[in-house]
């Protein structure tokens, strides 16, 4: 038996009249700083680069340079044995291949190259960007829930006429300021935590919170012009589950991936 037509004037009324949510919602913002350096090799790792470029080299074709010491060695041998003098040579400066190649040697030995630990690795300092460089970092901030001061992921509260990802974007914005240089990725969430607040709180028009993660990659370190609070730590990976609660850390470190 078929089910009894609605008229018209009722289904503005079913689905325009909508209950509200019993769920707040939250957006926020997994901001991670990219390495800036490549990781150590494994041992297995450095004997196939070693294998590769030992493969490039025998299959490589000579470069210019090359070209150009081959032919100044030939003109020096043909010069020795037939004991000839370029009279156009004389009084001229002449640069030979093995001269740029000496003097190329010399600059090498002068370069010195950065360290790949910085003082901030040695005194653990967690709120400095110039650690870990080999790994990524993500900004932790401890924001008031409730009664309860947490680590947490920057996150605001939804706001009528906002997006989940505006809402993202301003809890990024209301820590960093709004100059934040900051690459979003997409404008869907990459994943959800949702909980429920305590019973003596909990209301049936306010049952519990959903917070939606977003992601960006920090595409600036220069902070000389924002003014952070104090209680930000910028962490890897590993160090996540010395600040979050463990269903918050299952969550986050669903979408988190080592670069």
């Amino acid at each position: 038996m078929a089910a009894p037509r609605l008229p018209v004037a009722s289904w503005g009324r079913r689905f325009c009249a909508s209950a509200p949510s019993p769920w707040r919602l939250f957006g926020a913002m997994c901001l991670l700083r990219l390495p800036r350096i490549t990781q150590n090799l494994e041992k297995e790792e450095e004997e196939m680069a070693a294998l590769m470029a030992q493969i490039e080299l025998e299959r490589s074709h000579y470069s210019d340079h090359e070209i150009r010491r081959l032919e100044e060695e030939e003109q020096l041998r043909r010069r020795k044995e037939s004991a000839y003098d370029d009279e156009e040579a004389v009084g001229k400066t002449v640069l030979l291949a093995q001269d740029l190649e000496d003097k190329w040697e010399q600059k090498l030995l002068r370069f010195e190259a950065a360290p790949r630990v910085t003082d901030a690795d040695r005194n653990n300092n967690r709120t400095s960007l110039d650690r870990k460089l080999d790994s990524n970092l993500m900004l932790l901030v401890k924001q008031k829930i409730g009664s309860q001061e947490l680590w947490l992921l920057p996150q605001a509260e939804w706001q009528p006429g906002e997006t989940l990802r505006s809402t993202a974007e301003r809890a990024m914005a209301t820590f960093l300021g709004n100059d934040i240089q900051a690459k979003i990725l997409g404008n869907a969430p990459y994943g959800i935590y949702k909980y429920k607040f305590p019973k003596a709180i909990r209301t049936e028009n306010n049952v519990g919170a959903k917070v939606f993660f977003f992601k960006a990659f920090l595409q600036s370190s220069d902070f000389s012009q924002v003014k952070l609070k104090e209680d930000y730590l910028w962490v890897t990976k590993d160090e996540l589950g010395d600040y979050l609660k463990s269903e918050y850390l299952k969550k986050v470190n669903r979408f988190l991936l080592d670069l």
